[in-house]
């Protein structure tokens, strides 16, 4: 088993918590030449989920259906039984700084307070970006339960919900007049740039669940 760091925006981080977000898409880094996407399966794995047999490797063919390939390393955020731990913007040991608009954020000396946690400040002086959160200081924790290769606008709608939707950031009344997978391709644009949708890049799919930090 191993353990890697994992970034999620503060909404991200709230859909995690609250138990609502258990999937992420992360591009799929291809060379400019390729024609296959393929990614070698873990030592056992599950048919259902896009897994071979040991040494075998997993086969996502083109629209084309090109018959070149290029072979891409394992996924770099794990396998399943594998570890993220969650990076997140924060403050450590706050006390000093811990100030937005005169109206000070609920902390003590020698603790960490998560930006996530306070929706209502803006991003300011004192937040350290989740680049930088050391391990010991995350207070998130996942187990990979699949991982897969997809192309971003195949994205089920089901799979729209696992991604966290609902926590975005929508909170306007008409964002109930869109669909969840509507939703997600809002939030992937927000975050990766305008027309990064329409892009339809391979993905890696990584479920996981919470456990215990």
């Amino acid at each position: 088993m191993k353990e890697r760091p994992i970034l999620f925006s503060a909404p991200m981080v709230r859909a995690i918590l609250a138990g609502t977000k258990t999937q992420t898409r992360r591009v799929v880094n291809l060379p400019a030449d390729a024609k296959h996407v393929c990614y070698w399966a873990p030592p056992s794995g599950r048919s259902e989920s896009g897994y071979a047999d040991p040494g075998v490797n997993y086969w996502t063919p083109d629209p084309a259906g090109e018959t070149d390939s290029n072979h891409l390393n394992p996924c770099p955020y794990g396998q399943p039984g594998d570890r993220l731990w969650v990076r997140e913007a924060f403050m450590h040991e706050p006390a000093d700084y811990c100030w937005e608009a005169s109206v000070s954020i609920p902390c003590r000396p020698a603790s960490t307070v998560y930006r996530a946690d306070y929706p209502e400040f803006k991003p300011g002086e004192g937040w350290k970006p989740s680049i930088h959160m050391p391990r010991h200081l995350s207070r998130i924790l996942l187990e990979v339960t699949s991982v897969r290769v997809e192309r971003l606008q195949d994205i089920s709608e089901a799979d729209a919900v696992a991604e966290g939707v609902d926590f975005a950031g929508h909170t306007d009344e008409i964002m109930h007049d869109y669909s969840p997978d509507e939703r997600f391709s809002m939030l992937w644009e927000s975050i990766n740039g305008a027309g990064s949708w329409n892009e339809n890049p391979w993905v890696w799919v990584v479920e996981f669940r919470r456990v215990e930090a």
